[in-house]
C-alpha cells in the first residue's frame, strides 16, 4: 500500500467511527432528552411531595396571590403564595418536621418549619402557639391567622417553600404535577 492509500483507508476508518458514533450520540441525547423532560416536569424536586404535605389553611383556600420569584435574590418578586383565610382562623404545618421560628421577623409573627427533606416552610402572619424546637405532624396547628398581610381582606396567609436559598413554588407541595413523556422515536 502507497501512502495515499493508507491516508485513505485511515479517512475511511474514522470516518465509519465518526458515523456510528454520531448515532450513539444522538441515541444518548434522546434518551437525555427524556429525562430531563422528566425531571423538569416533577415538582422541584422540592417533593414527592403531594404525599407528604397538605394545605396549610382548611377547608381549601382560594389561591389570593401566585408565587412570581424575582430574577435575582434582591429584586422584587413573590418568594410564596397567599392564601385567602379569615383572622382568627388555625394555621396547620403543611408537613411533619421541627420548627425552627416562632416570633416577629420585621415586626410580623412568623412561624418557619424545618422538613426532613430539605424543605423549610413558613408561615405569616401567624401568632403562633408552637415554640421553636417543637415537632409537628402535618395538619398540627401552629398557630392563628391575622390581620396584616398586603391587600388581602379580610386576612390570608403568605406561605413560602424554600430549599437552602432557593424559593420554590409551594403550590407544588399540595398539587402533583403529571409527567409527561415524548414519543421516543430513535434514529
Amino acid at each position: 500500500m502507497n501512502s495515499r492509500a493508507i491516508h485513505s483507508y485511515r479517512f475511511d476508518i474514522l470516518r465509519r467511527i465518526a458515523v456510528d458514533d454520531a448515532e450513539s450520540v444522538k441515541r444518548l441525547f434522546s434518551i437525555l432528552a427524556v429525562v430531563v423532560f422528566c425531571a423538569a416536569g416533577a415538582p422541584d424536586a422540592a417533593a414527592d411531595a403531594s404525599a407528604d404535605f397538605s394545605w396549610p389553611l382548611s377547608p381549601r383556600p382560594d389561591i389570593a396571590a401566585t408565587f412570581d420569584p424575582p430574577e435575582f435574590d434582591w429584586l422584587p418578586g413573590h418568594r410564596g403564595v397567599d392564601l385567602s383565610g379569615t383572622e382568627g382562623q388555625s394555621v396547620l404545618a403543611a408537613g411533619d418536621g421541627v420548627v425552627v421560628h416562632a416570633g416577629l421577623v420585621a415586626g410580623k409573627p412568623v412561624v418557619s418549619i424545618d422538613h426532613s427533606n430539605g424543605l423549610r416552610t413558613t408561615y405569616e402572619p401567624v401568632v403562633a402557639s408552637v415554640a421553636a424546637g417543637d415537632r409537628v405532624a402535618r395538619g398540627d396547628v401552629v398557630g392563628t391567622l391575622t390581620a396584616g398581610h398586603g391587600a388581602c381582606s379580610p386576612a390570608c396567609l403568605h406561605w413560602g417553600v424554600r430549599r437552602g436559598r432557593e424559593y420554590l413554588d409551594p403550590l407544588r407541595l399540595v398539587r402533583p404535577t403529571p409527567i409527561r413523556l415524548k414519543p421516543f422515536q430513535p434514529s
